[in-house]
């Protein structure tokens, strides 16, 4: 039997006091810093019990506090109940509350230990910037976890394969060969990855080391005419170490990563990317070697698809598109008819998709929120807390899909029973922004945070707003949430400038706490659009391939291009789909995607 919270909290404290620390601090991240983690780093879950992807702990003698996002506070306050941590609210996941926090509770001569292989480099910055003025000790080179977590999980151990054309449009020694490119045009010549998805991307392999993203725990160590892949040797097959080798790659133990950094001559220049590697690391290069801090090429390069590839998630989008026709059938004949929870819509949506061609696996775990659930953006029903579906309301599906030919990631709400004017007014406030940034063409040299407020510009006019961002980068087969560019609230840079081939999510909602969430999404890829004597713009096309429920809409709350822009858009869905459906999904799926009018 696992200890409670309470007992591991404890357990912590009791060798924080051996260690003569006064608090300690759990990130959500590993030395990857990985979004989504391998159970090995999953510290902060298991010393909090909240299981948001996002939150950080502090813990001292006499307090315990967990920070997190206006996403999760509803989710915080019922999974925090009971294990004497209090919930610290936030208004955003890259907030520095908690660093304000330690520089105002500790005092000089105070040590604040976090363990520095699961530190960002750029969080290390902001703490030592807040607590060197006064004089609180910072201390990053023990690992307490491995003292106190006695049932700590090893390092994954699922096997890499590789990811073969046709899926896999541009081989490795082409990718590796732009990365160089791009190296020395930065005057480095070598480079240092720790971003498992990077990693992924750049040698065209794949694993199973992160619950739903096909991705393995590994760093990559590049020079200019050869390259380390460090990773868990057990896991690479002899054929895999020859094709590497055929690159120019060999393979050395996942723990010889540090050690190689160490190692490099004072006549190397290195490239790091001082958001996408630890403190940790930073730490090992040896300190006579040229550092230069710049974004991974690999981050830009993967998030431009290539032709090709845009070609094969398009493909991609019409098998996602019909498992949930199938499904949407399935879910209106058995309602009233079975006993239908929201494990239930997790196990059919997933059933579903796994029928279609080249389906690995769930891109996340399924959002399925009735009524007061929904209006938790990040809420995961659980065996011992899920609700039925049963009444009248509103369901909340957010879902998605890893398939060789692409990544998948659509939300959407559906009415049960009855739904009530004021559910069909958010409903459709959510739909006017999502139509809107589908629609928009924007100049060349356009950032991504410069869209957000096109999405919220309805719901702000009714005096309504989210506490998350309209978008997120998707992957290739790869991580469903990517950067560079961000559709949000953030901070814009160089790097989030939207460019021809990136594919973004678009997914706008209204949350009534304890009452209904609505969210709709789709995932546009951003095209070219034309070339006036003002420049070059650009638009988006959209991707996914499912009917909106146009039973949820307020006709009168919608302008005639809005009603025109679902109408062509239902028609493109029910032409695109018709072919791969047949029997009740088919007669659903043209029922759904009918043209309205007011």
């Amino acid at each position: 039997m696992s200890p409670t919270i309470p007992q591991r909290l404890a357990d912590l404290r009791m060798a924080m006091s051996k260690h003569a620390v006064q608090a300690c601090l759990i990130p959500s991240a590993d030395p990857h810093l990985s979004e989504y983690l391998p159970t090995r780093w999953q510290g902060r879950e298991v010393f909090s019990g909240f299981t948001g992807s996002v939150a950080t702990l502090i813990v001292t003698s006499d307090f315990a506090g967990l920070w997190v996002d206006s996403r999760y506070w509803s989710q915080a306050e019922i999974e925090l109940a009971g294990t004497g941590i209090t919930m610290m609210k936030i208004q955003s996941a890259a907030a520095t509350a908690h660093i304000d926090w330690l520089a105002q509770h500790l005092q000089a001569g105070q040590t604040l230990i976090v363990d520095g292989n699961v530190l960002g480099l750029a969080s290390a910055r902001a703490l030592q910037a807040a607590l060197e003025p006064k004089q609180i000790i910072l201390n990053t080179q023990l690992d307490i976890l491995d003292e106190v977590w006695s049932d700590r999980p090893a390092l994954p151990d699922a096997p890499i394969y590789e990811h073969l054309a046709p899926f896999a449009v541009v081989n490795r020694a082409d990718k590796l060969a732009a990365v160089r490119e791009q190296m020395q045009a930065k005057g480095a010549n070598w480079h240092f990855v720790s971003t498992v998805d990077d990693i992924a991307w750049l040698f065209n392999l794949r694993g199973a080391d992160v619950n739903y993203n096909p991705v393995f725990v590994s760093h990559a160590l590049i020079g200019l005419d050869s390259a380390t892949l460090f990773v868990p040797l057990n896991k690479v097959s002899p054929q895999i170490t020859a094709s590497l080798s055929k690159d120019g790659i060999t393979c050395q133990p996942y723990e010889n990563a540090a050690r190689a950094l160490q190692n490099l001559n004072a006549s190397a220049t290195l490239l790091i990317d001082p958001r996408r590697i630890t403190y940790g690391f930073q730490q090992a290069i040896a300190k006579d070697v040229k550092v230069v801090e710049a974004l991974n090429p690999s981050v830009y390069n993967k998030s431009r698809k290539h032709p090709a590839e845009a070609q094969f998630v398009r493909e991609a989008m019409e098998q996602d598109g019909a498992a949930l026709c199938e499904f949407f059938a399935w879910f209106e004949q058995a309602q009233g008819q079975q006993r239908i929870t929201e494990i239930t819509i997790d196990e059919q949506i997933c059933a579903a998709r796994a029928r279609q061609p080249h389906f690995i696996s769930p891109s996340f775990g399924t959002i399925a929120g009735f009524n007061g659930n929904g209006a938790m953006p990040h809420y995961r029903a659980t065996a011992s807390s899920h609700a039925v579906i049963e009444g009248d309301g509103l369901l909340l599906i957010d879902s998605g899909g890893q398939y060789l030919n692409g990544t998948t990631d659509i939300t959407r709400v559906v009415p049960v029973g009855t739904v009530s004017a004021e559910q069909k007014r958010d409903f459709t406030l959510v739909l006017k922004g999502m139509i809107a940034l589908s629609r928009m063409q924007f100049p060349y040299g356009t950032y991504s945070t410069s869209l957000d407020t096109i999405a919220r510009a309805p719901m702000w006019a009714e005096g309504i707003n989210y506490g998350h961002g309209t978008g997120h980068g998707v992957g290739y087969f790869l991580n469903v949430h990517e950067g560079p560019q961000s559709i949000s609230g953030a901070i814009p840079n160089s790097d989030m400038v939207m460019e021809i081939g990136m594919i973004t999510s678009n997914e706008p909602g209204i949350y009534r706490p304890g009452k209904w969430g609505a969210r709709i999404e789709n995932l546009l890829l951003c095209v070219p659009a034309q070339n006036t004597e003002f420049g070059e713009y650009l638009q988006f096309e959209s991707l996914t391939l499912c009917p909106i429920d146009t039973r949820c809409i307020a006709l009168d709350l919608m302008s005639q291009d809005e009603i025109d822009w679902l109408n062509a858009y239902h028609q493109d869905v029910l032409h695109r789909l018709s072919p791969r459906v047949q029997g009740d999904a088919l007669t659903w799926l043209k029922q759904r995607t009918m043209a309205i009018s007011k």
